[in-house]
């Protein structure tokens, strides 16, 4: 167990030094475009218990790594909370001028040509969390399986489309409701979002689905689910609790404000590993 958090720990560190000692870039302005979910737009409660965006998000912390090359990088953020893979085409969630989200990002591409050296993306979280309130719904499942299947992959080519070469870096999720532990929606919850293997099967879950899009487009993808152990249950003896829902406690909202967003470290956790998973 320690052996394995030490690899995870060491490969962020190095993958972050190495990134740290690349050549600085050139002093023009460039920008670094940031798509995705509540969790691109920093949210967090704040002291009322209402979720608002913040600048402490993988997004900008992300952002201030990338300037200690790249001086004049500026971030823009288009991300949305509750944004759907269905709502990023058609909008109605967020307003944009170019009225959604992906159309703002590729008109943002399009009018900055060779000006933009990143996009990262967090997508498909929401399509499958009102399933997670009755995981028993098969056919809400699908559903959202099926947008996913459907959506990102057409998300994606408008953005390679719009933005030839530009490199873009996607992630995959933590499960927040590990926190629910030892009753049955930590486990339940867990098999939706990173798979389940019942002996003689193997039933791939929405991190499953998200990494084979990503690859079929060449678009690495950060292993925040790693990160965040979210498949480790195991206890530790003396404190009688998984390592996975000792860690969603920490790096989440989620065991003082019951709430499924990071908090300033775990977004930072979600900013190396991002940075790690650059090439």
């Amino acid at each position: 167990m320690k052996q394995r958090r030490a690899v995870v720990r060491w490969s962020l560190v190095l993958g972050l030094l190495v990134f740290l000692a690349s050549p600085a870039l050139a002093a023009s302005d460039r920008f670094y475009l940031s798509l995705g979910t509540s969790l691109a737009a920093g949210v967090e409660p704040d002291r009322a218990g209402n979720d608002a965006p913040t600048n402490e998000g993988y997004a900008d912390q992300l952002h201030q790594l990338l300037k200690a090359r790249d001086r004049k990088l500026q971030l823009v953020k288009l991300g949305c909370p509750g944004e759907t893979t269905a709502t990023m085409i058609s909008g109605g969630i967020c307003p944009y001028d170019a009225g959604s989200q992906l159309d703002q990002a590729v008109a943002f591409l399009q009018a900055n040509r060779g000006a933009v050296s990143l996009v990262t993306i967090d997508m498909g979280a929401n399509d499958v969390l009102g399933c997670v309130i009755d995981l028993g719904d098969a056919d809400c499942i699908a559903r959202a399986f099926t947008n996913v299947a459907t959506n990102l992959p057409f998300i994606l080519d408008a953005l390679r489309k719009a933005g030839p070469g530009v490199p873009i870096v996607a992630m995959n999720y933590y499960n927040p409701f590990v926190a629910a532990w030892p009753q049955g929606l930590a486990f339940q919850s867990n098999a939706l979002l990173n798979g389940f293997n019942d002996g003689s099967k193997d039933i791939p879950g929405l991190n499953d689905l998200l990494e084979s899009i990503y690859g079929s487009f060449q678009v690495p993808v950060g292993d925040v689910a790693r990160a965040f152990y979210s498949t480790d249950f195991t206890i530790f003896p003396r404190i009688g609790r998984p390592a996975n829902v000792l860690l969603v406690c920490q790096l989440t909202w989620m065991c003082t404000a019951s709430d499924i967003h990071p908090n300033r470290t775990g977004y930072f956790v979600i900013a190396l590993v991002l940075a790690s998973a650059m090439k």
